[in-house]
């Protein structure tokens, strides 16, 4: 390429840029002195309670967790060097695929390096033109990706409606398309809603669809003892896939799966290429996943307390005047609509000692700009207060709140 050509192209990427921030849709970078909990410091020396992190039931700087991850690290080493099929695979990632597998109620799991690969590795090995993806308009963009890489044909269905999915499904039928698999997220990660999985299995046996779930954003504290939403809406047993991650309440570092029925996970083994073309996951990852799951297998105390929070929250923001989506997930969305906003709104709350980030077009679509808050078992009733003073604070402060 010319340097005229370079000069040009880079140019274009500034300008590109330069539009984001104007319109106030530019996503700046946090950055974090400290490990993740409840309480954050900020590179700059700022005490930051934390109320943005996927850490659902606070193991991400949990001291357990880590000595988990040393222990691991001690015996496997730092890393393998390998994909799985080469000489990529250690005693604990196959612990850790059974106890998923356990966990979830599934017949057998296969490791990613990320959830986004445990998706995006998923439809293309097996499903081709002869099936039907029928998705919900709201799924994550890992799903839509996996669904691109696929020659299946397409069907989508407004989110959570059921009416429509089966519109859908009856026309996936009536071009006789061969196998049907509706996906779903188990929980919507921008609005914090439950998709109603009772109703979506009752639409899949009616109409011989398979049921696929990402339970990214449930796995851990969904459910009465904490394995996903088809526990919580009493569909074990009937879901097909699950894919997941071990990035959230799982111990927050990173790694993905998928489980399912044999032949499922033995095919992708053979064929998806994310897992194929993939270092291994770290042994310390799979180590400290491992010991995370026998820790909430055995109690429900910090599912019970981050669940405990979420209510509280969800009840005091309401009652100070904001606006959010209802629900009982610990992802507590506070609408403030207009993008400037959200950004002002999230930046007031930093220099208050709260950290949150502002949400925007095209992550939620537009004029539906927020701040997503997600609770943690790990935040104090002291801590939850401080963080409802602020808001109110910087909701007056901004003309949000009215009276």
């Amino acid at each position: 390429m010319s340097d005229q050509a370079k000069a040009t192209f880079f140019s274009a990427l500034q300008t590109s840029l330069d539009t984001l921030r104007e319109q106030g849709l530019y996503k700046p970078e946090r950055v974090l002195a400290s490990r993740q909990g409840a309480e954050v410091e900020g590179a700059d020396g700022r005490h930051l309670i934390n109320m943005c992190a996927n850490n659902y039931l606070g193991l991400s700087g949990d001291l357990q967790t880590q000595q988990a991850a040393i222990a691991a690290t001690e015996k496997y080493g730092y890393g393998l060097s390998s994909v799985r099929f080469i000489c990529g695979t250690q005693t604990v990632h196959k612990e850790l695929e059974q106890a998923i597998s356990s966990f979830l109620g599934m017949e057998d799991t296969i490791l990613y390096a990320a959830a986004f690969d445990a998706n995006g590795g998923l439809f293309e090995p097996l499903f081709d033109e002869n099936d039907a993806i029928i998705s919900d308009a709201l799924n994550h963009a890992s799903i839509i990706d996996g669904i691109r890489l696929c020659k299946a044909a397409r069907y989508r269905y407004q989110n959570n409606d059921m009416a429509d999915l089966e519109a859908q499904l009856q026309a996936a039928h009536a071009a006789g398309k061969r196998h049907k698999v509706i996906c779903t997220d188990g929980v919507f990660s921008m609005d914090g809603t439950i998709a109603k999985l009772n109703e979506i299995c009752d639409l899949a046996d009616k109409y011989g669809a398979l049921v696929m779930i990402d339970e990214s954003h449930a796995s851990g504290f969904m459910g009465a003892t904490g394995r996903g939403t088809h526990e919580h809406h009493n569909v074990m047993g009937r879901i097909d896939i699950i894919t997941g991650t071990l990035g959230k309440a799982l111990g927050g570092a990173m790694g993905g799966f998928t489980a399912a029925g044999k032949e499922v996970i033995d095919t992708l083994r053979q064929k998806s290429r994310p897992y194929l073309f993939s270092n291994t996951l770290a042994p310390m990852i799979a180590g400290a996943s491992l010991s995370v799951l026998k820790r909430i297998t055995a109690s429900t105390e910090l599912r019970d307390r981050l669940h405990e929070n979420t209510a509280y929250f969800r009840k005091e923001i309401e009652r100070i005047g904001f606006t959010i989506k209802p629900g009982t997930h610990p992802v507590v969305p506070v609408m403030l609509f207009e993008a400037p906003v959200a950004q002002k709104f999230a930046a007031r709350m930093y220099e208050l000692g709260v950290l949150l980030s502002g949400f925007f077009y095209p992550v939620v679509p537009m004029g539906q700009a927020r701040v997503r808050v997600q609770l943690s078992a790990a935040h104090t009733r002291e801590q939850l207060d401080i963080v409802l003073k602020a808001f109110e604070q910087a909701g007056r402060e901004l003309g949000i709140l009215k009276n």
